[in-house]
């Protein structure tokens, strides 16, 4: 495991990712300094040119553009870790339990697994959010999250399988150790890295995703994300007026951080697997 971490901490994708990453989280924690205005105060004119007190304009209401996508920086990055972590623990759960116990619980987990797999991810989030009346980051994370764990599950059960059957864990079911300790104690230390590597995987699907349910104004438009700023972008024709930065910025910004998220699930997947470990 040290030495995971330490070739981890050497990779370049990791480093790029990590860095990233720590960015958006300062922006995040730093929003109430950073930002120069409410960023829903309707209190300058509307539709400016980026200047010198407005550094990317005005919105269309007279919100100061800047301060929104400061501000959205941490829904956006809350919705990307905190339902990576709830898409995983599902994913966890379904996917050990299957793979472990095996027989009839395997046949119902794998079949309602298949069932997730089978159907498409962003139809099935956007019917979802549809007829979810109660607007918000949190039922965007439970929707997000409760369509995105199928993939995982599907992965963390061929895993479990493998390892059930090894040398170490038949030992412990020998000696009479209860299944729970068997699974978190003795497998799942040796997953870690597929694990952190779900995640990665799971906030980048978080983050896209909630970016376009905003966008498709499926969220609630009057919280400030991203994804919204993009919605009152579009809703307001900032292209035909010339308000670029309006759209851009919030677009680069998921952009950045998906790449972020990505760079993290190859570097993982490049330190941890012997075929794309760099002699």
């Amino acid at each position: 495991m040290v030495n995971t971490l330490r070739a981890l901490l050497q990779n370049r994708k990791a480093a790029f990712g990590m860095a990233i990453i720590l960015v958006f989280t300062l922006i995040a924690v730093l929003a109430p300094f950073l930002a120069p205005y409410d960023p829903t105060a309707m209190q300058f004119a509307p539709s400016q040119p980026p200047s010198a007190e407005h550094w990317l304009g005005t919105t269309a209401s007279g919100q100061d553009i800047f301060s929104q996508v400061v501000w959205g920086t941490r829904a956006s990055l809350v919705v990307g870790l905190v339902t990576g972590a709830i898409t995983t623990v599902l994913s966890l759960l379904v996917g050990l339990t299957a793979g472990y116990f095996g027989g009839i619980i395997d046949d119902i987990l794998s079949t309602v697994t298949n069932i997730f797999l089978v159907i498409p991810g962003l139809p099935l989030i956007i019917i979802i959010a549809a007829y979810i009346t109660v607007k918000g980051t949190a039922p965007v994370i439970f929707v997000i999250a409760i369509t995105g764990w199928a993939w995982g599950a599907r992965v963390f059960r061929s895993q479990m399988m493998t390892l059930r059957n090894r040398d170490f864990v038949q030992a412990a079911v020998v000696v009479g150790e209860h299944p729970l300790r068997v699974i978190f104690a003795e497998i799942m230390p040796n997953m870690l890295s597929l694990i952190a590597a779900n995640f990665f995987g799971a906030a980048l699907y978080a983050v896209l995703s909630e970016a376009g349910l905003e966008f498709l104004g499926l969220g609630n438009v009057n919280a400030v994300t991203w994804g919204t700023v993009l919605y009152w972008a579009q809703n307001n024709q900032a292209l035909m007026f010339g308000q670029w930065p309006w759209f851009a910025t919030p677009g680069l910004f998921i952009a950045l951080l998906g790449t972020a998220f990505a760079m993290m699930n190859f570097a993982i997947d490049e330190v941890t697997n012997p075929r794309l470990r760099k002699r």
